[in-house]
């Protein structure tokens, strides 16, 4: 079963990791100042929410409790 679990992992890790690229390739398309006007506080908000769920994510696959909630009254 364990082997099991490992296939799975690799085939569905490999799937929303392409998801995720794709996503990341699209977003960028909204770079093109031809066709989107922004300013540099919507890309820094962008690449904030997105840097912010990275390292949410990298936390949970390192940490070896899984547990890891954080209470705390300041804002990130």
């Amino acid at each position: 079963m364990k082997n099991g679990k490992r296939e799975r992992f690799l085939r569905i890790a490999e799937a929303r990791t392409n998801k995720v690229i794709k996503a990341i390739q699209l977003l960028t398309n909204c770079s093109n100042r031809a066709h989107y006007e922004y300013d540099e506080s919507d890309v820094k908000l962008i690449f904030k929410s997105i840097d912010k769920e990275i390292k949410e994510s990298k936390e949970k696959f390192f940490s070896r409790n899984q547990n890891n909630f954080k209470f705390t009254f300041k804002k990130t």
